[in-house]
């Protein structure tokens, strides 16, 4: 259930209604706008009047909420959420934010170097893998924490922030100080242990949907991380699984948005996974922009063609700079910035 309070409700009047709701057995989720306060009532609902809350003073309106996820629908915030990192940057706001950086990081020289470019670009976040999901047990499987701490590093000297994977719960605690962002790929969309701890976790998750996920299971998988108390999501449209061989994945365009008719949380296009094609990425980067896609995320590499991982998909840093420019003209041409 939603109980959305009127502008002028005083605190007194809000604390007794999630009073009422705790005695009734709802876990309660309180979110303030910038006209009203929302409290979302999770758990057994079915059974409350809402019309004795309805009733009581400072409450605008009641409704129940159809939708199996309670927290990442719009009417939790209505607004739109908007997620600020502790250098000012912004997702879900008007500028198109743009994340790049290598598959994996492989050595120090060539994530200085990235960064370096990155930032001259425009680019805002530096990401890269230090853990690596691979489909075969003989590829590379990445640097681990030293990786991450050599990413860390270079971002804070060219003025960038950091996102890479974390891939399970024993790594989140180690990954803490050198992430601004948790990234959870595409096979753990469904790692619901994994996402309720990261709940808990105070720093922005960045979930990737499943190759073979649903919207509706993509929300209920935000869910997870949401009903623990960390509402800073920001959610990726990857591309799925589809019968069609020509491209690694089908991005789906339209779940963007889709994705911004029914949630709060900001959404997120990966051209890189969602075709596997560099020659590809620029066009599909482009049209998530487009679509209203909140940010964009990108592999690029100094020497792309010898990445050690998604080789095919990455773009050179030259690429990439002439990408940004481009995305500046769509992001200005729909009204908003890059």
């Amino acid at each position: 259930m939603i109980v959305a309070m009127q502008e002028l409700a005083t605190e007194e009047q809000i604390d007794a209604i999630i009073q009422e709701m705790v005695e009734a057995g709802v876990n309660v989720h309180r979110t303030t706008g910038a006209s009203q306060t929302i409290l979302a009532g999770v758990g057994p609902t079915q059974a409350l009047d809402l019309t004795a809350f309805e009733q009581m003073p400072g409450v605008m309106y009641v409704h129940r909420i159809s939708s199996p996820y309670k927290l990442a629908g719009r009417g939790f915030r209505p607004e739109g959420t908007i997620i600020e990192f502790e250098n000012g940057v912004k997702i879900g706001g008007n500028e198109v934010v743009v994340m790049a950086g290598p598959c994996s990081i492989e050595n120090e020289a060539q994530i200085q170097e990235t960064a370096r470019r990155v930032k001259a670009s425009g680019g805002k976040f530096l990401r890269g893998g230090a853990f690596k999901p691979r489909s075969s047990p003989y590829a590379f499987q990445g640097l681990g924490i030293p990786g991450l701490k050599l990413m860390f590093e270079a971002a804070r000297e060219h003025g960038l922030l950091c996102v890479s994977e974390v891939m399970e719960i024993s790594q989140i605690e180690p990954m803490l100080p050198y992430v601004d962002l948790f990234q959870v790929g595409a096979r753990n969309m469904q790692n619901y242990n994994l996402l309720r701890e990261l709940g808990k976790a105070r720093k922005p998750i960045l979930l990737k949907r499943g190759i073979a996920g649903t919207i509706e299971e993509l929300l209920l998988s935000s869910e997870y991380i949401l009903a623990g108390g960390n509402y800073d999501v920001i959610l990726c449209e990857r591309g799925i699984r589809t019968y069609e061989t020509a491209t690694r994945n089908t991005m789906d365009i339209s779940a963007i948005p889709v994705i911004h008719k029914l949630s709060h949380l900001p959404i997120v296009g990966d051209p890189s996974h969602g075709t596997g094609r560099r020659d590809m990425v620029g066009a599909m980067a482009l049209a998530s922009v487009a679509a209203g896609a909140d940010a964009i995320i990108v592999e690029v590499h100094p020497n792309a063609d010898k990445a050690a991982s998604d080789a095919a998909q990455t773009l050179y840093l030259e690429q990439f700079d002439t990408l940004m420019g481009q995305i500046r003209l769509v992001a200005k041409a729909i009204g908003r910035t890059a």
